[in-house]
């Protein structure tokens, strides 16, 4: 099987295979991203940033295209990767509008006589490495910022979206980013290494697992390129009461299930006070029955998408049935339909063991799991007792008594009475073993830049 290949998840059939790159193409490219970089950068903030701007105009236009290019892809229904592409198109936009006066030099006071002001300058050309599971959404948010500061961008995307990663760079092209400033690359691991080691190359970013970043941030370390991780979270929500418990549990299956539970983001423990916890784990269980596997393309009120593939599908059975037989409950869901199909059923898993291997393993499909509490503090001490540190939510109906437990998650996300709040202008990213660097917002078009200090002596 060629590794780079579309491959729909629903049938297991291969619609199109890609040639992998030669050490030749990727020297090749090496060269062009640096060529481009010093023509790319000398051109004025107002010219990139309008090329940004058509960046999004192009998502847009394209959008019923490019839905349909990673729902065959990676599943995800064609209501969710429309959702997904306009997604995209609001970071370029953002970026197009308010980037130029993120990166306004500005004076700082100074003892010494003179003035002393602060740059943002672009640094060259750098590295992404990216997932699956948001094909569009991924890319866009390390090129775009980065784009409009006047790097240049070298992409490794997920073997399973070729066709969509090679739209993306079309896209670029189309809106007058110069052929070499953004280029897709079917690389392997070694010529990955290669790429960070090469003195052109001056950062990376990864999203990906704990596994993938530990690797590459040895790699960057190692070469002293600076790098970016995003690894994935197993994010708590708190739910401390609720004035309509249906309400609350509703919102905490619809985002757990999003694009099959398949999000770094996602609340994978939901954590529930015991006096209402029977009452919330009753109505995800009525969530997750009576639903039937069925094509993303053309997915019915209670049907599922299939998984991003078979692998994927099976790696999630395998832990739940872990989990059971270490002694969690299996409420609903959890059925693998036979191969080659990517279908998995939602499911409401509980009881897990806080001693079990499972209890610190993220799950990264469609599987809500949830813990009872019996106070504030034994939710927070749950809450924050896991390596990965992404995100967090907590609600109840005394907003202060959430902010309050909320201010103490070991987060780099934390939310009061929303799971996750998601826009172009809030940055994303998290602590401890979650990885480091933020990207969207303000703070995210900082992440590869040149905070050069400027001195004019008086």
């Amino acid at each position: 099987m060629s590794k780079y290949r579309v491959q729909n998840p629903a049938t297991g059939e291969i619609l199109e295979t890609f040639e992998s790159a030669t050490d030749a193409d990727i020297e090749a490219a090496l060269d062009r991203a640096d060529s481009v970089y010093r023509q790319w950068r000398e051109r004025s903030i107002q010219e990139r940033a309008a090329t940004i701007q058509r960046v999004a105009d192009l998502f847009r236009q394209r959008s019923e295209e490019l839905a349909r290019l990673i729902s065959l892809e990676v599943g995800k229904s064609l209501s969710e990767a429309a959702e997904e592409v306009e997604f995209a198109a609001s970071i370029c936009e953002y970026y197009a509008v308010h980037g130029p006066s993120l990166i306004t030099d500005y004076e700082i006071p100074s003892t010494v006589p003179g003035k002393a002001r602060i740059e943002q300058l672009p640094i060259g050309v750098l590295l992404g490495v990216m997932p699956w599971n948001f094909p569009y959404y991924q890319a866009v948010r390390f090129a775009a910022p980065n784009l409009l500061l006047g790097n240049t961008i070298l992409l490794k995307h997920a073997d399973i979206c070729a066709r969509s990663a090679l739209t993306m760079q079309q896209i670029m092209e189309d809106a007058g980013v110069p052929a070499g400033g953004y280029q897709n690359l079917f690389s392997s691991h070694d010529q990955i290494a290669t790429i960070i080691a090469d003195p052109r190359v001056q950062g990376v970013s990864l999203t990906g697992s704990e596994r993938a970043g530990a690797h590459i941030s040895a790699q960057a370390g190692k070469h002293l390129k600076k790098c970016v991780l995003e690894l994935g979270g197993i994010d708590p929500m708190v739910v401390l009461d609720a004035e309509d418990v249906p309400v609350i549990a509703k919102q905490a299956w619809d985002f757990r299930t999003y694009n099959g539970g398949q999000v770094c983001n996602s609340n994978k423990r939901i954590i529930v006070m015991a006096d209402i916890y029977d009452e919330f784990v009753a109505q995800l269980t009525k969530q997750a029955q009576g639903l039937k596997p069925g094509n993303q393309l053309n997915l019915g009120a209670d049907e599922y998408a299939p998984l991003s593939s078979r692998a994927a599908a099976e790696t999630v059975h395998a832990q739940v049935q872990k989990a059971v037989s270490e002694g969690a409950t299996l409420e609903a869901g959890g059925m693998l339909s036979p191969g080659p199909s990517a279908h998995y059923s939602p499911a409401v898993l509980t009881n897990v063991p806080l001693d079990s291997e499972s209890y610190q393993e993220e799950i990264f499909g469609p599987v809500a799991t949830v813990y009872k509490v019996h106070s504030d503090e034994e939710a927070l001490q749950l809450a924050n007792d896991c390596a990965l540190g992404l995100g967090g939510s907590v609600f109840s109906t005394d907003e202060a008594r959430a902010s309050r437990l909320a201010a103490r998650l070991e987060v780099g996300m934390a939310h009061v009475n929303t799971i996750a709040a998601e826009a172009a202008e809030l940055p994303f990213g998290g602590v401890k073993r979650s990885g480091f660097g933020r990207e969207m917002g303000p703070t995210g078009i900082g992440e590869f830049s040149n905070s050069r200090l400027f001195f004019v002596s008086s």
